[in-house]
């Protein structure tokens, strides 16, 4: 990067959510240090802060997801491009993103190989080898990888060419079998992203236009960011026989037949990240709930000239007192300012602010500020790890609620096409409305308000009348929005 652009590239104010939200973000994520540009167009540099960030949802999904008897393995970053084209709707689908190695070792390769946008040809080729008899069955395996999927327009964390996930791949024995791992993880995805990061979703089916190439059902879990567009936080495959078929995974069945397997995908990526910054943050940055917070708790020592001698012993003692709690700590030792000090960890979203000076001291007790709602309190120091633990879960806790609330007032339901139209107008957030089932119906609506099917709600409200659209008989309730 030439040093101009350096210079371009810092942000020295965040621009308010309100004049400009993309500005905003952008802001955020330079200013606040989670992600970086590269010198390759699309690619974005995760910077330790938002790596950190990352790894704590990373852990949480990881443990959740071998709770369930899965195991994690790992598979190549280079596909035959013979493989990827075996499934021709798949290929079909992700042809306009894929990326090729042509040459290596100084030599053209005699077979172009595709750098993964998704691993379902190069794991299918490996269980059709593995599978031979029910007794083999399930296959329950996920990886963490990087992708690669060549973006036209990217965006750090939400779209970017290569990203970070997880994407598991089953094979079982019957269709209802599959059916039941796909929904299972869909709510495991539910559940994660709602008690990990405070972000209220909606779990639901894709219309057949939006479902994954391939899949014979897509399930995702929608969330609304901060600005009114939904975000796709997660998706869940059924992907019936098709990729057994394609690649040839055969068992023989209990009754002696040789049958295809029923297989799944499933994935979510380091958009979560980017999840959380625009449905939790502010005008002065990062607003990070505690489970996904690097810090939890900033200790910040305040004094005169010799604060080094009276109050940092103190602040050391409290800090390793919390670390032995299991709570995520860091102390400001730098010589700066208090107020500069306040700022920077507001920046970055700290859960908790300790405030500790010489008058703190003799009173035992120190002062603590919440990042989510600015309020402070004097917290004794007897007793600080346990008291410090209540007011994180309370912060959790409020960041749920506060973005639940959030969603429900930028709901809306629609009756008629007029009334729908009115309110797309903008991002409004979720619409919900009766639709028929029908893609010319869904594209023509894309086309003129920019709002898609984000999903079908499991479970949710017959639909009433006629679609919104064209008034045919409705076959669901849809959400609608504007989305990333």
């Amino acid at each position: 990067m030439a040093k101009q652009d350096k210079a371009d590239a810092f942000v020295t104010e965040i621009t308010p959510r309100s004049q400009d939200f993309s500005r905003w973000y952008l802001d955020v994520v330079r200013r606040a240090e989670l992600a970086d540009y590269s010198p390759v167009k699309g690619c974005m540099v995760i910077r330790p802060y938002g790596y950190a960030i990352w790894e704590l949802i990373q852990q949480a999904l990881d443990r959740r997801i071998k709770a369930t008897g899965h195991v994690n393995a790992y598979f190549p970053l280079f596909i035959p491009e013979s493989l990827l084209n075996k499934e021709a709707e798949h290929v079909e689908g992700f042809a306009p993103q894929v990326a090729y190695v042509t040459h290596g070792g100084g030599e053209e390769l005699e077979e172009k190989l595709v750098v993964r946008p998704t691993s379902e040809a190069i794991i299918g080729t490996m269980y059709a080898k593995w599978v031979q008899s029910w007794r083999d069955l399930p296959i329950l395996i996920n990886q963490w990888c990087n992708v690669v999927r060549w973006e036209k327009v990217t965006r750090p964390f939400l779209r970017t060419t290569e990203f970070l996930w997880q994407e598991g791949h089953t094979a079982h024995e019957t269709e209802a079998e599959a059916e039941a791992e796909t929904l299972m993880i869909l709510h495991l995805y539910k559940e994660t992203v709602e008690t990990e990061m405070a972000v209220p979703v909606v779990e639901g089916m894709k219309s057949e236009s939006e479902k994954f190439a391939g899949a014979l059902r897509t399930y995702s879990i929608e969330a609304l960011m901060g600005d009114g567009r939904a975000l796709q936080a997660g998706t869940s495959h059924n992907l019936g026989q098709n990729f057994a078929k394609a690649f040839d995974i055969t068992f023989q069945a209990r009754d002696k037949s040789v049958q295809h397997v029923w297989g799944t995908s499933w994935g979510m990526t380091t958009r979560l990240v980017g999840a959380a910054i625009m449905v939790h943050g502010d005008d002065s940055g990062l607003v990070l709930p505690p489970r996904i917070a690097p810090y939890q708790v900033v200790i910040v020592p305040i004094g005169r000239d010799n604060w080094r001698e009276t109050v940092l012993p103190k602040a050391k003692e409290i800090q390793a007192e919390l670390v032995a709690a299991g709570i995520r700590v860091t102390l400001d030792e730098r010589d700066e300012r208090p107020g500069w000090k306040f700022s920077e960890w507001e920046l970055r979203g700290v859960p908790l602010r300790v405030e500790i000076g010489p008058k703190d001291i003799e009173k035992s007790a120190v002062l603590v500020a919440r990042r989510d709602t600015r309020e402070k309190q004097s917290v004794a120091m007897n007793g600080l790890p346990a008291a410090i633990r209540g007011l994180l879960d309370d912060v959790q806790r409020n960041l749920l609620e506060r973005a639940r609330q959030f969603r429900e007032e930028h709901t809306q339901r629609a009756d008629t096409y007029d009334a729908f139209k009115q309110m797309m107008d903008g991002r409004p957030g979720f619409v919900i409305a009766p639709w028929c089932g029908a893609a010319d119906c869904e594209a023509q609506i894309k086309t003129e308000t920019q709002a898609t099917i984000r999903n079908m709600p499991i479970g949710g409200s017959a639909p009433a009348g006629g679609c919104v659209r064209c008034g045919r008989p409705a076959v669901a309730e849809a959400w609608f929005a504007k989305a990333y």
